[in-house]
């Protein structure tokens, strides 16, 4: 089985990598050539067009921005639909909206390819580690044929129904992670003003029920006040804008989703939209005074 991988950022490189490392044949492609510089010095080929790289794969794994990143492989002039053999899996593991999800659904389907829908929950240490968890969406018989080269860049596969069920779940899961992010960092802050400790607050935090990983991995973060992306902030922003556009449409009140979508905004304005989703923690700091 040959892979073609499109997009190789910071979530796809590693991605990637752990597909060869696997022992897959892969091609890759990038719309940045460089970034396919890395892979071609250990014999991996780069294709120059999505179209080309469909051409010479089995199955393909989309890991780019947003929707119109995602459909724009797809349709665009040498975009990847025009080098789709017949049954080819197609396999989108970017974070879109649930409208291009059923889009590129259509479009694979249309085309004579099969299409998965399987978005990731993790972010830059889990993709390099192999470790992220799977939302798969799509037929059962396809999640099943699909799992073991799942398998090669996480741990553990959820099944979450028909497409968009994956799409679905990620956006479930990054609600939580983004407002869990700003509610951890107003904590901290609070406790400053208060005249609490950075330590002693991350021990206390750690030892009872709301010890999580997040706030392990983030208050290291803010401890060492290195914000080298792992999620960036123009990313949370941009999931948690899927996520009050989807609500909107379903008429579900998420008021802490808006509330926490504007402190990314703001990190944003501040200049820090390519750190890690951890600077909302300097935003209060500001804010308050600090």
């Amino acid at each position: 089985m040959r892979v073609g991988f499109i997009g190789l950022g910071t979530m796809g490189s590693p991605m990637a990598q752990n597909i060869r490392k696997a022992g897959h044949e892969l091609v890759v492609y990038n719309r940045t050539e460089s970034k396919t510089e890395p892979f071609r010095r250990v014999g991996v080929p780069a294709a120059h067009t999505p179209a080309e790289l469909a051409r010479q794969s089995d199955v393909v794994i989309i890991m780019v921005t947003g929707p119109k990143e995602l459909l724009g492989v797809l349709q665009d002039q040498q975009g990847l639909l025009e080098g789709l053999k017949p049954g080819t899996v197609v396999i989108n593991m970017s974070t879109v909206s649930l409208e291009a999800t059923k889009r590129a659904d259509d479009l694979v389907r249309s085309a004579g390819g099969r299409f998965l829908d399987a978005p990731v929950s993790g972010s830059k240490v889990p993709a390099e580690q192999g470790t992220l968890v799977v939302l798969a969406g799509g037929p059962s018989d396809l999640v099943q044929e699909m799992e073991p080269l799942l398998l090669t860049m996480g741990k553990k596969v959820v099944r979450c129904g028909e497409v968009p069920g994956g799409t679905a779940m990620k956006l479930m899961i990054n609600l939580l992670l983004g407002t869990m992010m700003v509610d951890f960092a107003e904590a901290l802050v609070f406790g400053s003003r208060l005249g609490l400790e950075t330590d002693a607050m991350l021990e206390t935090i750690a030892s009872g029920a709301m010890a999580a990983p997040l706030f392990a991995l983030k208050g290291d973060t803010i401890t060492r006040g290195d914000y080298t992306k792992h999620f960036p902030v123009d990313l949370v922003f941009k999931d948690l804008n899927l996520v009050l556009a989807e609500a909107g449409s379903l008429g579900c009140p998420l008021p802490a989703t808006a509330a926490c979508r504007e402190v990314y905004s703001a990190a944003r304005a501040m200049g820090w939209g390519d750190e890690d989703m951890a600077a909302v923690y300097k935003v209060l700091q500001r804010l308050a005074g600090m």
